[in-house]
């Protein structure tokens, strides 16, 4: 299933893990998108997950979720 993704749970249990959702804030901005990196997936055959947070100087990537358990939750507005 594909989709955009709302929040990404890092962890095996989702009470304990580290949550990041698409309006957070994050520093002086907010989370703009997460996105599955269908490039690392194609050439190492490996997910990952990138966060991109939105500022007054645009859009940036701030983290990068490698090769660890997630819980994954997609938009649902359509």
């Amino acid at each position: 299933m594909e989709g955009l993704i709302r929040k990404v749970v890092i962890g095996t249990d989702p009470r304990n893990g580290m949550a990041y959702y698409v309006g957070m804030r994050a520093g002086g901005g907010e989370v703009e998108a997460i996105v599955h990196d269908e490039k690392q997936l194609h050439r190492y055959g490996k997910n990952r997950y990138l966060v991109y947070v939105k500022d007054e100087n645009g859009v940036a990537l701030w983290k990068a979720v490698d090769e660890m358990p997630c819980i994954i939750e997609f938009d649902l507005n359509f």
